[in-house]
Parts: C-alpha cells; sequence; structure tokens
C-alpha cells in the first residue's frame, strides 16, 4: 500500500519536472522572439502608412520614368482628349504640354534619350508629378548627371537638376537608376517629397518703359530653373507718383532657362529667342504708341508670386527708375538687370540697344 503510493508520487513529481522545463523554454522562446522583433524594429523602422507610401511613390514614379518614351495627352473642353495622344511628346513645346497630362519617360531602344531629357525644360514640376502618379500635396526633385566618363571633364555634368528643395518638406524618400551608355555612367534620382515650397523663382531681366513713338513697352522675365514655371500665382505691381497697377497672371508658362516677354502689342513685339509672348495690352498694364502705362518719369516694377496654401504674394523681384535711383532713359532705351547679379541684389543699368528675348 504505501509502496503504490510511493510510486504514485514519483510519477507526479516528473510530470511536475516537465511542466516546469517546459513553460522555462517557452517563456525563454519569448524572450528571444521579443528581443527579435525589436531588432528588426531598429533596423526597418516603424510601420509608418506615409512612410511607406512616399517610398512606393518614389520607386513607381522612377519606374515609370525610366520604363520607356513616356507618353503625351492633350485637354478639350470634354476633358483628356486620348484620341490625340501622343508618345512624341519630347517635340512638343511647353505651352502644349501644360495643356494636357504628360508622363515624362525618357528611354528609347533601352537606353536614355538625350532628346527627351534636354525636353524635360519644357514640362512643369506639377504637370511631371501628375504624370508620374505621385498624391496631391507630393512634390519632387529630380537630377540626372554623369558619375562616370571617359572623358574626365563630363565627370560631375549635371544633365538636369531641379525640383522641390528636400530641406522644405516635412518628409521624403528617395530612388534612383543608372545606365551605362556611349562610355559614361548616367545616375538618375528622383526624390518625391510630403509638402515642400516649390522654388519658384523668376527673374525681371529688362523691362522697356520708354519705347519709340510706334513702339510697345514690354517686359522681359527670365526662368533660371531646369524645370518649367506655369505663371499661375504670379503677378505684377507698377506703382508711380499718381497711380498703382496690379495684375494677376492666369495663363502661360516659361520653358526652364528660357525668356518671357509681356508686351502691349504682340503684333510689332521684337521677341529674340523668347520661349513665350503675351499680350497685355487688354489687360491694362502695358501699353503702345501714345498708350503710356508705364511711367516714364519715376516708377517701380515689382514681381510677385503667392504659395498655393497663402493669401498674400510676396515679392520677388523689382526694379525702379527715376527719382533718386540715376536710372533715367531716354526713346528706345531700355533698363536691364546684370546677368551675374539677379534678385534684390540685381544692378540694374540703361540699355542703350534693348534686347528683348535674348537674355544671357
Amino acid at each position: 500500500m504505501r509502496g503504490g503510493e510511493f510510486c504514485c508520487l514519483k510519477r507526479d513529481d516528473n510530470a511536475l519536472t516537465a511542466v516546469i522545463e517546459f513553460l522555462s523554454a517557452f517563456v525563454l522562446f519569448l524572450m528571444i522572439l521579443t528581443a527579435f522583433l525589436s531588432l528588426a524594429q531598429l533596423q526597418m523602422g516603424p510601420n509608418d502608412p506615409d512612410v511607406d507610401r512616399i517610398d512606393r511613390s518614389a520607386v513607381q514614379g522612377l519606374d515609370r520614368l525610366t520604363s520607356d518614351g513616356g507618353w503625351f495627352v492633350p485637354m478639350d473642353l470634354d476633358g483628356l482628349d486620348y484620341n490625340n495622344s501622343t508618345s512624341e511628346w519630347h517635340l512638343l513645346d511647353a505651352v502644349q504640354l501644360d495643356n494636357g497630362r504628360v508622363q515624362t519617360g525618357l528611354v528609347k531602344d533601352g537606353i536614355l534619350d538625350h532628346q527627351r531629357i534636354e525636353a524635360l525644360r519644357n514640362v512643369s514640376e506639377e504637370n511631371m508629378a501628375l504624370g508620374l502618379g505621385l498624391d496631391v500635396g507630393y512634390t519632387l526633385f529630380l537630377s540626372i548627371e554623369i558619375i562616370e566618363s571617359n572623358t574626365p571633364s563630363r565627370i560631375g555634368v549635371e544633365l538636369f537638376s531641379g525640383g522641390t528643395d528636400r530641406s522644405t518638406a516635412y518628409s521624403s524618400s528617395t530612388a534612383n537608376r543608372q545606365f551605362t551608355q556611349d562610355g559614361e555612367l548616367l545616375q538618375i534620382v528622383l526624390e518625391v517629397h510630403k509638402g515642400g515650397n516649390k522654388n519658384n523663382d523668376l527673374y525681371l531681366t529688362e523691362v522697356m518703359v520708354r519705347p519709340n513713338a510706334s513702339g510697345p513697352e514690354w517686359i522681359e522675365i527670365y526662368n533660371p530653373n531646369d524645370f518649367a514655371l506655369s505663371l499661375r500665382g504670379w503677378s505684377l505691381n507698377h506703382t508711380s507718383s499718381s497711380s498703382a497697377n496690379n495684375l494677376l497672371l492666369k495663363e502661360g508658362v516659361i520653358s526652364g532657362h528660357s525668356t518671357l516677354l509681356l508686351t502691349g502689342d504682340a503684333s510689332s513685339q521684337a521677341s529674340g529667342n523668347a520661349s513665350q509672348v503675351l499680350d497685355l495690352s487688354q489687360d491694362s498694364f502695358l501699353g503702345v504708341g501714345s498708350i503710356n502705362l508705364l511711367t516714364d518719369g519715376r516708377g517701380i516694377l515689382s514681381l510677385r508670386y503667392t504659395q498655393i496654401d497663402e493669401s498674400r504674394p510676396y515679392e520677388v523681384m523689382n526694379v525702379e527708375w527715376g527719382g533718386g535711383t540715376g536710372l533715367f532713359t531716354s526713346l528706345g532705351q531700355s533698363l536691364g538687370a546684370e546677368p551675374n547679379a539677379v534678385g534684390f541684389t540685381a544692378n540694374w543699368t540703361v540699355q542703350q540697344t534693348p534686347s528683348p528675348g535674348d537674355y544671357l
């Protein structure tokens, strides 16, 4: 009897020991699993949906940019006109591309097409973002650079570099791809940002305030960016001792590294190498002949821009003549900004021989 009880107790002790060993092993397993997950979290970062979306947008955007030659769909009164779409988007000018949807593919026959890279200057950052399928509120920065070459002087040459500065955005993601061709290694880097202030630099470069008797008043504006810039959101302000006049620009686009001419008479305006000419006579901002809208004696012309999320414009650049400025023009002379100093540091001089449309 006692022997039987002892055997039962012995068997119970063995079972209890087994349970304790199992639980100890399970706890150790959980500790190892927790440590592994913590390490994985440190390496991969938090599972943030916004970050994942930006990462995906950068990768998909770069794929669309480098998978084929791209396309353009024009816009008509009924919306996108797919019947007249074309894959030859790079043969269109900035005004045409601004009136539709463009996906800027850069690859032809498996290599980067330099003609399409050059044509990027006719595309605005906003239109490119739409074509690449980026979410509303996203901005981008694109660079194309030669990082290796058989010609040493070509190394580091930027074929394109433009867009929103990463430092102004809430968060961003980067994707890149390299192409080997013609003895060179080219690298494309696409940054996608959430938010950010677009690089909207435009410069006043030459102004005609006192044209010859039958000539028009005109204003030359230069776009120093690689991307084209839409004029929506830009405005001009002219003040004199007796009047003030404001004009909000509602149309137009300037190609990258090119000039725009605003004139009082497009039919008689010499345009040089300007990419576009806009007639402002109907807006009563610029005159022609005896219609004197930019004051001859003393005045200030300001170029302003209003960000999308702001209600008041900020002044980008201005030019002042007459008074104590020392800038007085005779008939047929213009006011020109020196190319090596632009913005508020611009040095303005009287130009004996005006050159509308030929800045730089």
